[in-house]
């Protein structure tokens, strides 16, 4: 073989001999006395044998032909190479030896580079040979160049120059990737800077420079940094493959298979650090094969289902993809060294990483145009709710048929005047079309709301001439001054201190509204009354003093004046009354009602025939409460039914008490109209009656004559019904009501009961006395018993016995009491009256 010749006029040519010892124990005499036949030449300088276990010896003769010394650098250009010995023969003889590779610590070298570097002189005409052995675990890559060393130096500056671009680039890329992340908080960039850091680390790794500078004395820590760079840089460029590609919504397979492929990355970077090195560079070059295929699919794929980032990453993916491919062949000794197979992975990674770093500022600009138009849809959106929530807003709070606002906005209004102005004086005004049903009726609603409508904007007009009036601004921006507080009544608020003393001007206004109004060439008088209610003498809430302007409608006004001004004096409205029946249900439950019993005597001869229930009630605070203050109450809120079930029941028990001490006493038990009616009231009888041993004819149901002609027809049906039951029926309050006597006539009914103001003053008045008489002579005439009740003196009783009454009751024969002092009564009174 030529021996490399260094000459003034000609580049120095690079090729060597070698010789693949496969034992990996030849010495460097044995390589020495080698035949020239057992040397391979590998002209161009340039060989890869895989991933082998042999060592390989490398024979250069160097010759310099010319007329100067020369400084020479060999340089073995690919630093993962674990154990480089140079070996330097001089007229036939050893003159030097070095020792250098990824195996030993990084210094001493001849050279600060990572490449395997070795210095030597030639002086002019001098000839040297060089013997390298090389021995790996890794792939056998062998690129031999023999420099000048200005040169050497020249073309190191200059890739050190475009080594540095290219860390730098990625180093801007991570952190403003970062950057993005720490902003956003989006794991799409978080993966990106990772992606990039495994690729600064692999290739710091593979090119030598984090051996060089982070951890020279540890040859160890360089081959596993080398090894967990791989599959650091393959996870999470799946992670944002995934992501970026958003293959969760449109490939699932894919998506499957990029799982699959992170999950073996993920196992192999937990073995790495059990691995031989051998083993986990080959699972590396194949794995990557795999690796970069499957995303070089991946883009397609989501370019494919429609997803724009799959142009992108298609594109950036496509030039890394080719340059993996390459440098994975050169590992496994498929590709020769060369140029491409080199740095054509690294050459694709700065191209891959230029493009998705304009995908990814692509990505943000678009995403930054679509929360800027969402921001302003949303904005839009925004608007668009308040404004409807204003509308809806104002229409809950304003009535539909006058446009005014209503009762809750107007409460809303007086409060929060009432606490901006706490010492203020104010007035509550209510007025109320007292006649707005029978215009309903006459007229038609569609009419009335038209009358209401001409009433508000009549209103309206009026209070804005009135500097008295309290006006108050809505959302919309509308002035409010009168209000709607009901279907037809209006209210306004009047600040007393702007009117003084002087209401003429208020009263002149609402005489004015209370004239007729023309509508449909008709004159309508809409019959409005006025109240006025004053804070803080009438209330200091806004609900007190509608209420009690309400009130003050029914009072008489002052004077001229129009309305009506509050006064609790004449509020003939309790609230107690109202609280009273829920009282009345739970004494009903709590068994604190009671009965009391008055006797019922025979005229003719004395005899005691029965005695009437009659309810008691002792309330815990109010004391005894008249039936007449609880009844009504009951029979309009339906608790009668219950009262009613619990006299029927309590009478009948006593009854059968009080038959033991007389047994032909009978039972009065008073019904209303609403009991007349109910279906079960005859079974409620005939059940009680079984329950106690009693016949129906023991029983006598009273009501008043009024009661029975509230449903005549329906009435006289339920009358027959009890009488055919066997019940004795009387009418009750003779004489107070209308009935007609050809009613009357129709009745099952066996006695009528006088009514007490017939025979009040029946010794005293002849006018009473005749009234008396006649309807004594007429019950008697229609075949009814006549019972006077309410008799208080001997007089009475003897006068209306001599009348032809046939039984009387009142405080002249007992007083009503309770059973044992009735039982009392009756085993004392037997003898006669």
């Amino acid at each position: 073989m030529a021996p490399v010749t260094l000459s003034p006029a000609a580049e120095t040519r690079n090729h060597f001999q070698y010789w693949e010892d496969v034992s990996g124990r030849t010495s460097l005499d044995e390589i020495r006395s080698l035949p020239e036949d057992a040397w391979r030449v590998q002209a161009d300088g340039r060989a890869t044998f895989g991933i082998t276990e042999s060592a390989y010896w490398l024979r250069v003769p160097v010759v310099n032909q010319t007329w100067e010394s020369l400084s020479l650098v060999a340089e073995l250009a690919y630093s993962q190479l674990d154990d480089v010995t140079f070996y330097v023969i001089e007229s036939g003889e050893l003159v030097r030896t070095f020792q250098t590779g990824d195996r030993r610590p990084f210094y001493p070298r001849d050279v600060d580079h990572p490449n395997n570097l070795l210095r030597f002189q030639l002086a002019p005409q001098e000839a040297k040979t060089l013997y390298i052995r090389v021995a790996t675990e890794g792939t056998m890559v062998l690129p031999l160049r023999i420099w000048r060393e200005n040169q050497f130096y020249e073309s190191v500056s200059a890739e050190q120059k475009l080594q540095f671009f290219y860390f730098g680039s990625l180093t801007i890329i991570i952190l403003s990737n970062l950057a993005v992340f720490l902003t956003l908080r989006e794991k799409l960039y978080l993966y990106y800077c990772l992606a990039i850091l495994g690729y600064l680390a692999f290739f710091a790794s593979i090119r030598g420079f984090s051996f060089q500078h982070l951890y020279p004395a540890f040859p160890g820590v360089h081959a596993h940094v080398l090894m967990l760079s791989i599959p650091f840089l393959a996870m999470f460029s799946i992670l944002f493959c995934m992501e970026f590609l958003r293959v969760r919504s449109h490939s699932p397979r894919l998506r499957v298979a990029l799982i699959a492929m992170l999950i073996f990355e993920i196992l192999y970077f937990l073995a790495v650090p059990f691995l031989a090195y051998k083993t986990g560079i080959l699972l590396a070059a194949i794995s990557a094969f795999v690796f970069f295929s499957l995303l070089l699919v991946a883009g397609p794929v989501s370019w494919a289902a429609g997803v724009r980032a799959g142009i992108f990453f298609t594109v950036a993916w496509s030039p890394l993809t080719v340059g993996v491919m390459a440098t994975a062949g050169r590992a496994l000794g498929i590709f020769p060294e060369n140029f491409f197979t080199d740095y054509g992975m690294q050459i694709g990674s700065g191209l891959e990483a230029f493009i998705l770093t304009l995908a990814l500022a692509d990505r943000l600009y678009r995403e930054r145009e679509q929360k800027i138009q969402a921001q302003a849809d949303s904005l839009r959106q925004e608007k668009a709710r308040r404004d409807a929530q204003d509308r809806l807003t104002h229409a809950m709070s304003h009535d539909p048929a006058t446009g005014l606002p209503n009762r809750n906005r107007f409460e809303w209004m007086v409060d929060e005047q009432l606490k901006r102005d706490p010492g203020g004086a104010y007035m509550v005004g209510v007025a109320r079309v007292t006649g707005l049903e029978e215009i309903n009726r006459t007229l038609g609603l569609e009419r009335s709301e038209r009358l209401l409508r001409r009433l508000a904007d009549q209103m309206t007009t009026l209070a804005a001439q009135l500097p008295m009036v309290h006006a108050t601004r809505d959302s919309l921006g509308g002035t409010e001054r009168v209000y709607q507080i009901s279907g037809d009544s209006f209210g306004l608020l009047v600040d007393a201190r702007k009117a003084g003393n002087d209401f003429e001007t208020l009263d002149g206004a609402l005489k004015q509204l209370a004239q007729p109004i023309a509508l449909d060439h008709l004159a309508i008088d809409p019959h409005l009354k006025y109240g006025a209610a004053s804070y803080p003498e009438h209330g200091k809430k806004a609900s007190v003093l509608i209420r009690n302007a309400h009130v003050a409608m029914e009072m008489t006004p002052r004077g001229s004046f129009e309305t009506g001004f509050y006064s609790g004096k004449y509020d003939i409205y309790d609230e107690s009354r109202l609280t009273l029946i829920s009282h009345l249900r739970e004494a009903l439950q709590n068994r604190q009602t009671e009965l009391h019993y008055q006797p019922k005597t025979r005229l003719s001869n004395g005899e005691i025939v029965g005695v009437e229930a009659l309810i008691r009630w002792f309330h815990p605070e109010r004391g005894w409460v008249a039936p007449d203050d609880f009844i009504p109450l009951a029979e309009k809120t339906g608790v009668i039914k219950h009262l009613t079930r619990w006299v029927i029941e309590k009478a009948l028990s006593d009854l059968k008490v009080l038959k033991a001490v007389q047994p032909s006493l009978t039972m009065s038990i008073n019904i209303s109209a609403r009991d007349l009616l109910s279906p079960d009231l005859i079974e409620l009888f005939a059940e009680t009656l079984r329950a106690c041993g009693l016949q129906a004819g023991d029983v006598t149901v009273e009501l008043t004559e009024t009661a029975a002609m509230d449903d005549p027809e329906k009435g006289l049906q339920a009358l027959e019904a009890l009488a055919g039951s066997g019940l004795k029926v009387s009418i009750d309050d003779f004489g107070a009501g209308y009935s007609s006597l050809s009613y009357l006539k129709r009745l099952p009914a066996s006695e009528i009961k006088l009514d007490r103001s017939l025979i009040v003053d029946v010794c005293t008045s002849e006018h009473s006395r005749t009234i008396a008489e006649t309807a004594i002579r007429m019950g008697r005439s229609l075949g009814f018993l006549v019972v006077a009740e309410g008799v208080e003196d001997e007089a009475s009783a003897k006068l209306l016995a001599s009348m032809g009454a046939d039984m009387l009751q009142g405080f002249w024969l007992c007083r009503p009491a309770p059973l044992e002092s009735i039982k009392d009564w009756l085993l004392t009174s037997n003898a006669a009256v």
